[in-house]
């Protein structure tokens, strides 16, 4: 069946995810994070998309953007395989590295568009990895707190200050208290993933999905039998692939890979 063609936002404005394929990891260090801020400053000077609000998370994206002089799809192919070459170079690996297909929605009102910042900024906060949304070092937040926030230029938040004041400092302000209200936002009807498992709470998971075959045993496993176990491991919501790693004493890169 062929796939459904998106509708075109009449504003131009996107809010969209990008998810790691089987929801496995797409950012494993901070240098990670970096270079895809990095492509995403490069893209934006290339194709003069507007950056409204990111997030960055362990195997996903949030991206609030406006369309520049090309159809969003294109401009997030674009990054999706800078990204992705970037990727496998770094960890000698090939394949896919995101799902198939990124999802987005329109945000067609100023009302919608507060709303998906603020869902955006409070991601790591619902998902229990901050206990304050300022707290997360790969989001917009800090920008919109008139801090340092890395790379200078990405962000254009003067559309979203300029709905709660002409006065910088008084918007800064009056964005910081709507930014942090309690909320039961979902969107994208996408619920906001739960928090990273312990690695004792992760061994627990991963030693029930073994059964019968204890933890030590994995790595000695046949490399087909082996790969097999570590896809069904990576699959266990909250866990990451580099506790997987640790926990199996296997490296990296074999968890990357399999």
């Amino acid at each position: 069946m062929p796939r459904k063609a998106r509708r075109k936002s009449n504003s131009g404005i996107y809010h969209i995810i990008l998810r790691g394929a089987n929801r496995q990891e797409i950012f494993h260090d901070d240098d990670d994070c970096i270079r895809f801020l990095e492509i995403l400053k490069k893209y934006k000077d290339k194709t003069d998309i507007k950056v409204y609000a990111w997030c960055l998370m362990g195997n996903h994206i949030h991206l609030l953007l406006k369309e520049g002089n090309e159809a969003i799809s294109n401009t997030m192919k674009r990054i999706g395989v800078s990204y992705v070459s970037y990727y496998n170079w770094k960890y000698r690996t090939t394949g896919h590295l995101f799902q198939d297909r990124f999802k987005s929605e329109n945000v067609e009102t100023d009302r919608y568009l507060l709303t998906v910042t603020r869902y955006i900024h409070q991601n790591p906060l619902k998902a229990g990895m901050v206990g304050k949304v300022e707290e997360w070092s790969w989001s917009s937040c800090l920008g919109y707190y008139g801090k340092h926030c890395f790379p200078i230029k990405l962000l254009d938040k003067e559309l979203v200050l300029g709905m709660f004041s002409v006065d910088m400092e008084k918007a800064i302000e009056r964005f910081r208290v709507f930014n942090e209200e309690r909320n039961d936002d979902e969107c994208l009807d996408e619920p906001v993933i739960k928090r990273r498992k312990t690695d004792e709470e992760a061994r627990q998971e991963i030693k029930q999905l073994l059964g019968q075959l204890e933890i030590a045993q994995v790595k000695s496993l046949p490399r087909v039998e082996r790969n097999s176990v570590l896809r069904r491991v990576k699959r266990i919501d909250g866990v990451s692939q580099r506790q997987v790693a640790r926990i199996l004493g296997v490296s990296a890169t074999l968890v990357f890979r399999a």
